[in-house]
């Protein structure tokens, strides 16, 4: 490896979830995300269009992470991690979703430049489908 970041560098998202299961199930089911391995129960891992995602349930701190503790949000209201997936129709995208079993904020909103909506996994984290037209 020469330099940071080096090409064959990828990135994960960790994600602390508080049910393993459903939200295991809610990832590849829901979300269509390719379930690649589980780790004892406690942990998942997803790749989302080349996206990694790691599902974790939470922990103390540990000796190499010290004083930090993994969990999940306790509050759905307020948002410190988000994820937009760019669509080529997102009226197409919610509907195929919603059957799914995602459930939305709002149906499809149309800005000037944007129409976007949004909906959250089983631990409250949110995604947002956004298409831009004419692009």
């Amino acid at each position: 490896m020469t330099g940071f970041p080096a090409d064959e560098m990828e990135l994960t998202h960790i994600l602390v979830v508080s049910n393993f299961v459903e939200s295991v199930a809610w990832y590849r089911d829901v979300l269509g995300a390719n379930f690649h391995h589980e780790y004892g129960g406690t942990s998942a891992v997803f790749d989302f269009n080349g996206v990694w995602l790691l599902l974790v349930t939470g922990g103390a701190p540990t000796t190499d992470k010290p004083g930090v503790t993994f969990a999940p949000s306790v509050d759905k209201t307020r948002v410190d991690h988000s994820f937009t997936i760019r669509v080529d129709d997102c009226q197409g995208a919610y509907e195929e979703l919603v059957t799914r079993g995602a459930e939305f904020l709002t149906p499809p909103y149309s800005w000037d430049s944007e129409i976007r909506c949004f909906f959250r996994d089983p631990d409250g984290t949110l995604f947002e489908i956004s298409e831009i037209p004419n692009r």
